[in-house]
């Protein structure tokens, strides 16, 4: 029995490829196995050592492990770009990007095999000589020993990446005869089905070379700042020398043990003729020469950390990339996508430093701002001043405050008047002339009944009131001026329910649920009681600037799979929800607040190309917003008084930068005005001076007074019924 035994192990030990004979081998062997009770340690394992080694140590754990190895694709690193191709993050579970074998440099082939499994194009898929010398120690020391070919630590590998259980996990990794005998088999089918080259190739792209580096190439790039192909003699023998164990001899955790393994692979690449004898003394008195470049997973150190965020968010959401969030997630983290991304660097870095120059992360002033492309929807830019993390005491959060809560698990914040423009949109659509004057007093009461809701329902009595005067004002001085009772009253002629149906034409989710006492379909909507993000009212704005057409924000173009094919392409989803006359209007109607005489020309926010605005300041001074835009470009910018976790309070009394915040200066043209310049400024130099379109009737306006010193900004409260802004 045991030359018989012999025999079959000699015929799995001869090189080439493996023919039916060889499975015929591996039969006899199995059977003889199953006999004895333990497999290959049976035939030279001593009687003594054996004790104890029954039938129950062939783990139940290693029988759960699959009868044959599938070619499934190795976990892959996604990539996630700027819209100029730059990196803006990665997104992994093992850091990985596979390449063919003929991409690495031969020298590195050769130094894992000579450490390795120097006779691997020399033996079938078992080495007789190393596996039963392991097999012995395993089985009397209770240790794992090295002796397995390439092909068998190959279906390790590959056994505990493809482990979807934990008994699978355990059988793929415990110390038993049982899976050397799994494993064994499990190589000689691989290599009956695949040539030398292949095997050696999915090893090295395989293999776990520590400190996060998860196959060769992430290995050449992470330790040397190489590409495979370029690896030298000595950064070969590193590498090499880390498969044994890649966390003892991490590089950049622990160079020295590192530089003693390296030390060690190199007489042996010299035994075996990889380099000279010369060649490996003069390496080995030689420094590791590390170079390391980081691959930081997710967003955390990203240039555009919360547009990346937003970027994985939104991809979540995408069912190109499967029918659960568990299956798009594994997709986005094992997948190799590139996602190709639609930010702007240079639009990112200027609304980066934006919010930077102006609100510190500890501040207890949160400032944000979001960048929408008009006719495409394109997100070229969100940034907010509190940086990304879990240290609160840094001011860091993983809050997205400008975004919709359904990317960014924030809840938003109240506009103010800048849903006015959205009452503007309501008023021409019904056919109300810009020309149309109100008597606009200080105060007024609308009555109960005055307006209804999309239901029909009336509403009850509302007080308003203003900080801007009153008088007689059109829909341009009116809207620049922001009076309140003007307002009140162009909502009313408007309609409520068209009020609100315009700006959910724009994006704008406005709750409604009567029955259950929800709804904010309420007279003081015109003034922005319904709380939205920074994105939703940049995309809202961008309609006007895109001549009538709303465009859903979109953060992604493109997206390809592994082998760089087209998975989902976005194309731009608009829809017009507005006339072009209309749009030319609203945006003759704001551009006067960024020209002499408006409130955003006063505080410096104009822009040397033509440029459109409006201001908010919510009830209270609880957030202060400025929405402005050019024909290529809309940008909404808002600060507001909040705690780490987003609750809200008056900006009234904080400080930002080291400055407090005073009842006069906590408007929208004062103070988020300037943090809109900061970003639009320097965008401003590579945006073309492109032009609005007329509107479509010039009609005789009279030109808004030159605001007072105690009118520093139409943004100071009033009595706007506790609902809203009352500029």
């Amino acid at each position: 029995m045991t030359m018989s035994f012999f025999a079959s192990l000699r015929r799995l030990s001869r090189s080439g490829s493996t023919s039916r004979s060889t499975a015929g081998a591996l039969g006899q062997m199995v059977k003889l196995s199953t006999v004895a009770g333990v497999g290959v340690a049976a035939i030279a394992i001593p009687p003594a050592a054996f004790i104890g080694y029954t039938a129950n140590d062939v783990s139940h754990d290693a029988l759960a492990l699959p009868l044959e190895l599938e070619d499934l694709p190795n976990p892959q690193t996604t990539v996630v770009l700027a819209s100029n191709g730059e990196r803006l993050a990665y997104f992994y579970q093992e850091n990985r990007q596979d390449i063919p074998l003929d991409k690495i440099a031969p020298v590195m082939q050769k130094a894992l095999l000579a450490v390795e499994d120097a006779r691997f194009y020399e033996h079938g898929p078992l080495d007789l000589k190393g596996t039963l010398r392991a097999a012995i120690n395993n089985a009397t020391a209770g240790s794992t020993q090295g002796g397995s070919t390439i092909t068998q630590q190959l279906v390790k590998l590959t056994l505990v990446s493809q482990a979807t259980t934990k008994e699978q996990q355990r059988g793929a990794t415990e110390t038993s005869l049982a899976r050397k005998i799994r494993e064994l088999k499990l190589a000689i089918k691989y290599e009956e089905e695949h040539s030398k080259k292949e095997i050696l190739e999915r090893y090295l792209n395989l293999a776990y070379f520590g400190d996060g580096a998860w196959g060769i190439n992430s290995a050449a790039y992470h330790y040397f700042s190489t590409s495979p192909e370029k690896l030298t003699p000595k950064q070969a023998a590193t590498l090499a020398g880390l498969v044994k164990n890649p966390d003892e001899f991490n590089p950049r955790a622990f160079p020295e043990k590192a530089l003693q393994r390296r030390n060690i692979v190199l007489p042996v690449m010299a035994r075996e003729g990889v380099i000279s004898t010369e060649e490996a003394e003069k390496l080995q008195a030689e420094d590791l020469g590390l170079k390391i470049t980081k691959y930081p997973n997710g967003c955390v150190e990203s240039v555009a950390a919360f547009s990346c965020d937003y970027i994985r968010q939104y991809l979540l959401d995408e069912e190109a990339l499967g029918a659960t969030v568990a299956e798009r997630k594994a997709a986005l983290e094992r997948g190799g996508l590139t996602v190709q991304s639609n930010i702007d660097l240079r639009m990112q870095k200027a609304a980066n430093k934006a919010v930077k120059s102006h609100v510190d992360a500890t501040d207890k002033v949160i400032g944000a701002l979001a960048m929408v492309e008009p006719g495409t929807g394109k997100v070229r830019g969100l940034a907010q001043s509190r940086p990304m993390g879990k240290d609160k005491k840094k001011g860091q959060t993983y809050l997205n405050f400008t975004v919709p809560q359904k990317y960014g698990q924030s809840n938003g914040f109240q506009a103010g008047s800048t849903f006015k423009m959205f009452t503007v949109a309501a008023a021409l659509k019904k056919g109300i002339p810009v020309s149309k004057t109100y008597s606009s007093p200080g105060h007024m009461t609308m009555r109960p009944g005055t307006y209804f809701d999309c239901e029909g329902r009336g509403t009850g009595e509302w007080k308003v009131g203003n900080s801007t005067g009153n008088g007689t004002f059109n829909m341009y001085s009116g809207t620049r001026r922001s009076v309140n009772t003007y307002f009140a009253q162009l909502e009313r002629d408007a309609g409520l329910c068209n009020t609100v149906k315009a700006a959910e034409s724009m994006g704008i989710t406005v709750p409604y649920d009567p029955d259950n006492g929800i709804t904010q379909q309420v007279p003081s909507f015109t003034l922005g009681v319904v709380d939205v993000s920074p994105l939703d009212m940049a995309a809202a704005y961008a309609t006007a600037a895109g001549g009538g057409e709303y465009c859903v924000p979109q953060p992604v173009n493109k997206i390809l799979d592994r082998n760089g094919e087209v998975l989902k392409e976005y194309k731009p989803e608009c829809k017009r929800v507005m006339s072009k006359d209309d749009a030319a209007q609203i945006n003759d109607i704001l551009k006067g607040l960024q020209q002499p005489g408006g409130f955003g020309y006063a505080n410096g926010t104009a822009l040397p190309i033509p440029s459109a605005a409006k201001t908010g300041t919510t009830n209270d001074n609880m957030s202060v917003w400025y929405v402005g835009y050019t024909p290529e470009l809309s940008t909404a910018a808002m600060l507001a008084g909040a705690t780490a976790d987003g609750q809200q309070r008056s900006l009234v009394g904080l400080t930002m930068k080291g400055s407090g915040i005073s009842f006069a200066v906590a408007g929208g043209s004062s103070l988020a005005g300037p943090m809109w310049k900061s970003a639009m400024g320097p965008v401003s130099e590579f945006l073309t001076p492109a032009t609005f379109d007329s509107p479509p009737r010039r009609q005789p306006v009279a030109a808004p007074k030159k605001p007072k010193k105690s009118d520093n900004d139409d943004e100071k409260p009033g009595n706007g019924g506790g609902d809203g802004d009352d500029d």
